[in-house]
C-alpha cells in the first residue's frame, strides 16, 4: 500500500477525511485490496484507492463518494454508494 500526499502532521480536514474515507470502507468494502491512501492538493480529496478500481474519497471531510475511472479515456464518474460503483465498473 502506498500513501501519497500525507505526511506526519495531516491537516484537520484531511484527517476528518481520511476518517470517512476509513468508515466508508469498513462499512461496504472490508476486505477488498488497498492500492493507495492519500490526498490531492490539487483537487482537496482524501482518498482510498481499491485494487477493484474504485476510489473512496471524501472532500475536506465531508460524505464520502464514491468513483471510478476509464483509465483509456481519464473520464471519472461518481457514486453514492459503493454497490453502484461496483456494479458500473
Amino acid at each position: 500500500m502506498e500513501i501519497i500526499g500525507l505526511n506526519e502532521s495531516i491537516a484537520y480536514c484531511e484527517a476528518k477525511g481520511l476518517a470517512e474515507c476509513l468508515n466508508a470502507y469498513a462499512e461496504n468494502c472490508s476486505g477488498e485490496s488497498i492500492l493507495a491512501i492519500g490526498f490531492n492538493e490539487n483537487s482537496g480529496y482524501t482518498y482510498i484507492t481499491l485494487e477493484n478500481g474504485i476510489t473512496i474519497r471524501s472532500m475536506l471531510g465531508r460524505e464520502v463518494e464514491y468513483s471510478i475511472e476509464d483509465f483509456w479515456t481519464d473520464y471519472e464518474v461518481s457514486f453514492d454508494t459503493y454497490e453502484e460503483a461496483n456494479n458500473n465498473l
